[in-house]
């Protein structure tokens, strides 16, 4: 069944449809953006269950100077298995684990966007929603306990699948190896835990064509006919914080996606050569398990 009928049984159509879909994206942004509040070596309940609230801003793309706020719920479940674990950002199994190596899973999604609102894209196709979903290879540098903080090298590799709900298509794929500082407690005294992100990201030819080619025919006097080339595809720096305080869980973070030297730096549809990304959200534990086991 497809997602257009699976929504109509429920009553939904049209606008309604529309919004459904861009609250599941959201949502699947919410989950994997906002950073982990998990820290430190202590006893947490196997699972928890709960409820979030966070506020996004989001470009309509990489290289975009226009972007949409949203304001949205989203779940909150961890989980603390022996063989598989669940948390905001990963679902990750023993498939291979040393002391200092992992391999797991790892995942994104963007927002779709109506060409109609972008200037830039305006008379162009729609840009759907995307999902990322691949191996990713997390190898700790060091991980100081007493001092609470570490160093990790993820290697991630994801293909692209875009998606209206009705249709999945593939998109390409792309890596985007990560250097990831933790550092708890960074304001003594106040639980706060520091989370720094950065690193390359390098992506095929038909992904950057989905984002930056422009067909001749849907070429303008100020939009010139452009194909993209796959190869470098600029720079990220994420700095989030995160606190627990009780049964909530509060975050926020800023992204920056540097363009300059990116394989589609010249493309017509890049109008700002940095796109920052943000949010905040509050999350509350309603329930969670008397069996606590130790936290990775």
């Amino acid at each position: 069944m497809s997602g257009k009928r699976c929504l109509g049984v429920f009553g939904l159509s049209g606008e309604n449809i529309k919004l459904c879909r861009t609250i599941i994206i959201v949502s699947l942004v919410f989950l994997f953006t906002l950073p982990s509040s998990i820290f430190a070596q202590e006893e947490k309940p196997v699972w928890e269950l709960g409820m979030g609230a966070g506020f996004l801003y989001i470009p309509d793309y990489r290289g975009s100077n226009e972007g949409r706020p949203y304001a949205l719920p989203y779940p909150y479940f961890i989980y603390r298995g022996d063989i598989i674990k669940v948390d905001r950002q990963t679902i990750s199994g023993k498939i291979f684990k040393t002391d200092r190596v992992l391999l797991d899973v790892s995942f994104y999604g963007s927002v779709p966007v109506k060409s109609s609102k972008n200037s830039a894209r305006a008379g162009m196709p729609d840009l759907d929603a995307t999902f990322e979903v691949g191996p990713a290879l997390d190898i700790t540098i060091f991980d100081d306990r007493k001092n609470k903080c570490s160093l990790k090298v993820l290697l991630p590799a994801r293909p692209v699948l875009s998606t209206d709900f009705s249709s999945i298509r593939y998109e390409g794929w792309l890596i985007s190896p990560r250097l990831n500082f933790t550092k708890g407690d960074f304001i003594p005294g106040t639980g706060l835990i520091l989370g720094i992100s950065t690193g390359p990201m390098f992506a095929d030819r038909r992904y950057h064509d989905y984002y930056y080619t422009v067909k001749p025919s849907y070429a303008t006097t100020e939009r010139p006919a452009y194909k993209a080339s796959g190869g470098y595809s600029g720079y990220t720096l994420t700095v989030g914080i995160t606190k627990r305080y009780r049964q909530y869980n509060l975050n926020a973070f800023v992204s920056a996606d540097f363009l300059a030297g990116a394989a589609f730096e010249d493309s017509p549809l890049v109008k700002t050569k940095t796109s920052i990304m943000s949010g905040v959200s509050v999350s509350r534990v309603f329930m969670k398990s008397k069996k606590t086991v130790a936290a990775d």
